[in-house]
């Protein structure tokens, strides 16, 4: 069962930006990783039996100010 996932990241700069990229992508289950939104503040992450919260706390510890948007099942 595939999710997708959808964080809202406060970025502040590039950097901030790859750098929650890469958390995303070291996870546990993760198939792809994007930024989407109109300021590019959404990391939106694709994978079976991905820790949504678990990703949201890192991004909050490493990055800055994130909030878990959307968990929903893709059929």
């Amino acid at each position: 069962m595939l999710q997708k996932i959808v964080i809202r990241v406060k970025h502040n700069c590039q950097k901030c930006q790859s750098k929650s990229l890469m958390i995303a992508a070291m996870s546990t289950g993760v198939n792809s990783v994007a930024l989407e939104g109109e300021k590019k503040d959404e990391v939106v992450i694709i994978g079976e039996q991905v820790d949504a919260a678990g990703i949201t706390s890192l991004l909050r510890k490493k990055v800055g100010h994130a909030s878990l948007v959307l968990v929903d099942e893709i059929k």
